[in-house]
């Protein structure tokens, strides 16, 4: 008898552990980020903007690397402005012209642009702060990981600092 209390016990113990009890808003259901990098969609000031597997990857020379995609939904052109994390902006080279399904792409084979922190000796496995100002949709933030330079990162270089110069628009907003 015992036994079979014990037995029953246990079983009823082990069903309610592992039952979801928040059902359809458990906030396990709800999780959409399947890699490392943060996603972030901007709809301020009539904008459509998707940033995609956004993280950044700590190089051997002491930098600090973005990866990601940017890609602008929106009938109207937006236009990068800047990437910083605290007071560290960014080098920016390539592409920052944000037409319409034409995506930004941080590193990879099809990249066509390039974000780089000089000299700011990253430590993987922390999370940072990162802000990315747009001349439309203005600025956004997100918490992105640094992560080391291995497996799907182990190919990404700093490369040589090669400032591109901006033009402001009308509209662009500081990174303040």
């Amino acid at each position: 008898m015992r036994r079979t209390i014990t037995l029953i016990s246990a079983l009823v113990l082990a069903t309610s552990l592992t039952a979801c009890g928040a059902g359809q808003d458990a906030a396990t259901r709800n999780i959409k980020q399947v890699t490392d990098g943060v996603e972030v969609t901007i709809t301020e000031n009539g904008s459509k903007i998707k940033i995609l597997n956004l993280l950044l990857v700590a190089t051997e020379t002491g930098d600090a690397v973005l990866v990601g995609t940017i890609v602008n939904q929106g009938a109207e052109a937006d236009q990068l402005l800047g990437i910083a994390v605290g007071g560290n902006q960014a080098t920016l080279t390539g592409e920052r012209l944000l037409k319409q399904n034409a995506p930004i792409r941080f590193e990879g084979d099809s990249a066509n642009a390039k974000a780089v922190f000089f000299g700011v000796t990253p430590v993987a496995g922390r999370h940072v702060k990162l802000s990315i100002g747009f001349a439309r949709a203005g600025l956004v933030t997100a918490e992105v990981i640094i992560r080391d330079k291995r497996d799907d990162y182990k190919n990404i270089t700093s490369g040589t600092p090669a400032p591109v110069e901006v033009s402001a628009s009308p509209d662009s907003q500081p990174l303040g």
